[in-house]
């Protein structure tokens, strides 16, 4: 399966660079695109949980890496529930 990794920038300005192990991830997001934060998560666990779900199918077993990495997300967002109409913007894909 094409692995794909997309970095992205948070609301206090630090970047984070995220793994999928499927291209669906393109399929959700646009670089150089600003997501609110509960928007972002939204279609990161969609993403992701399609992703797991493709690996399942070939290999037998979900993804591991990719819901770590929703679980991931999901914790970062925790950080910015204070803030004020968050945002996160998604820089690029690295393939």
């Amino acid at each position: 399966m094409p692995e794909i990794r997309f970095q992205i920038e948070l609301p206090d300005g630090s970047q984070e660079t995220c793994y999928s192990p499927s291209l669906v991830v393109k399929e959700y997001f646009t670089p150089g695109s600003e997501y609110g934060l509960t928007d972002f998560i939204e279609r990161s666990r969609t993403a992701l949980n399609i992703a797991s779900d493709r690996v399942k199918a070939k290999y037998g077993s979900p993804c591991g890496l990719a819901l770590g990495q929703l679980a991931q997300i999901e914790a970062m967002a925790g950080k910015y529930g204070n803030v004020a109409e968050p945002k996160i913007r998604l820089l690029k894909f690295i393939e």
